[in-house]
């Protein structure tokens, strides 16, 4: 139902948009107000064993509620690549989402960090709580959530308005039925609290971090809560801890039409474009299908699924996380100007994380419940007047992202914390990574983050794709492994190129 922010390509997708919510406190939470720093964890022991592949996986267990830290315990899964060098310390990261796992993401990513890095640090991945192999939050079953995952987000009447409230308050019912005793404690805040007891467990005495998409949102977060236990963060593809829901959702619609867009002016240059030779011309073919789709929903080879609008969307969307898909989207259009959807299914499963068995891993429950958990929500009536607004301003885009966040608005947990700016004051310099033409982040978000912290500090990569470090980009990896390694930031307002 709703647009994802992925970090190291098509295989390691996870999300990034916002849902809405009223503003009371989380159970065992008081809300904060300015930077208030938390006492550090104590250390912990970690052991590793062997896990396949040079990696090595252990457990840690946190609790569950940290208003009482003696009670219940959650259990978070690790994974590491050890130094290949002369070794520094720890890197922990987190690929994104709400939802990413962080296991995975070591597995298929770390040989894709720079040499620097693989050689000075372990680079250590987690999934965070309620995802993945920690307590993953649970709601529907895979039958449920191909149904879920189809629903017109597009609504044109009442009739159809109402068949998505019903949709979204089943969603949000489940995952009560299936996950209550966790959903109240899902909660970013509460994720970098469990950061810091990793962080004590490496036995580290200052974190080293790499957050992608949503992973920036939880390292701000990190650096609010401890900075004085930050010794360097890379925030790549940030959000913007101070944005509403409302400010997101659209925010996020405009940055997949930019994407779009420099897809578009890209391929009315080639030969094998079904888009014709004018941008606006090529722009208007692709909602034209999208609008064909929800009229009469495409079919594919490979599926007995039907490719629905929302399906299509989804699969127009994945491939604008990374040019070098772009090729490849150009045959999905290709295809579905002919009525076959298939390609455009296959990229949508790949964002939504479903195996081609059917199966789906934990993000999109995950997602949803923690993005419930850490925005303010509004009404019905409400995400009506900003789905219209968001149709005007991005057309392809804006309804999908709006619409997709009404689960939100029949959650059974209320959100923990305010929208606030997270300033992490007297935290060692920050590194925050823009992308000038990233869809699911827009790069102002990345340039209002590293202004809003007390020592942030903004590297450009003028580049299209959702986020910046992996991409292959010479300067940007030099730029964030000197970071990483010496604590030495770029100079302010430092700028790279593909």
């Amino acid at each position: 139902m709703r647009v994802r922010g992925a970090t190291a390509g098509l295989v390691a997708l996870a999300l990034v948009t916002s849902c809405t919510g009223t503003n009371d406190p989380e159970p065992g939470t008081a809300p904060q107000s300015g930077s208030i720093a938390e006492a550090p964890a104590q250390a912990a022991a970690l052991a590793w064993k062997d896990c396949g592949g040079g990696f090595q996986c252990a457990k840690l267990n946190v609790p569950l509620d940290y208003a009482d830290p003696g009670g219940e315990k959650l259990t978070l899964s690790l994974i590491r690549q050890p130094a290949k060098g002369k070794k520094i310390g720890s890197l922990l990261t987190n690929p994104g989402g709400p939802g990413g796992s962080g296991v995975q993401f070591i597995r298929t990513s770390a040989s894709s960090f720079g040499k620097q890095l693989q050689q000075r640090f372990d680079l250590v991945g987690f999934d965070p709580r309620g995802v993945g192999e920690s307590n993953p939050v649970e709601c529907l079953s895979d039958g449920e959530l191909d149904r879920f995952l189809a629903t017109d987000v597009s609504p044109d009447d009442a009739g159809e308005i109402d068949k998505l409230a019903e949709a979204s308050r089943n969603f949000a019912e489940s995952c009560q039925s299936e996950s209550a005793k966790i959903l109240p404690y899902v909660g970013t805040r509460n994720a970098a609290r469990d950061m810091d007891r990793i962080r004590a467990a490496l036995g580290e005495k200052k974190l080293t971090y790499y957050g992608a998409s949503y992973g920036t949102y939880l390292g701000a977060w990190y650096a609010e809560l401890f900075p004085q236990n930050v010794r360097a963060l890379v925030l790549d593809g940030a959000v913007d801890p101070k944005a509403s829901s409302a400010e997101i959702n659209l925010q996020q619609a405009k940055g997949f039409e930019t994407a779009l867009r420099a897809f578009t002016s890209d391929c009315v240059k080639r030969d094998d474009c079904p888009l014709g030779t004018d941008v606006d011309a090529g722009l208007k073919k692709v909602k034209d299908l999208l609008d064909t789709a929800d009229r009469q929903p495409l079919k594919s080879t490979s599926d007995t699924r039907p490719v629905t609008e929302s399906l299509a969307t989804l699969g127009l969307a994945t491939p604008l996380y990374q040019k070098d898909a772009w090729p490849l989207l150009r045959t999905a259009l290709t295809q579905a100007m002919k009525g076959d959807g298939s390609i455009l299914l296959r990229f949508a499963d790949l964002l939504v994380e479903r195996e081609e068995n059917g199966k789906y891993s934990s993000q999109t429950e995950s997602n949803m419940a923690v993005n419930c958990v850490d925005k303010p929500t509004t009404d019905l009536a409400d995400i009506k007047k900003q789905a219209a607004a968001a149709a005007k301003a991005a057309p392809r885009f804006g309804e999908f992202i709006v619409w997709g966040a009404l689960p939100c608005t029949y959650w059974p947990t209320k959100p923990a914390e305010p929208t606030r700016a997270l300033t992490a004051k007297g935290s060692a310099p920050i590194l925050v990574v823009g992308t000038t033409r990233d869809p699911a982040t827009p790069y102002q978000w990345s340039k209002n983050l590293a202004s809003q912290l007390d020592k942030g500090v903004l590297l450009t990569y003028d580049g299209d794709g959702h986020t910046a470090y992996l991409t292959g980009s010479r300067c940007v990896t030099s730029a964030v492994d000197t970071y990483l390694v010496k604590g030495t930031p770029p100079k302010a307002g430092t700028t790279c190129k593909p």
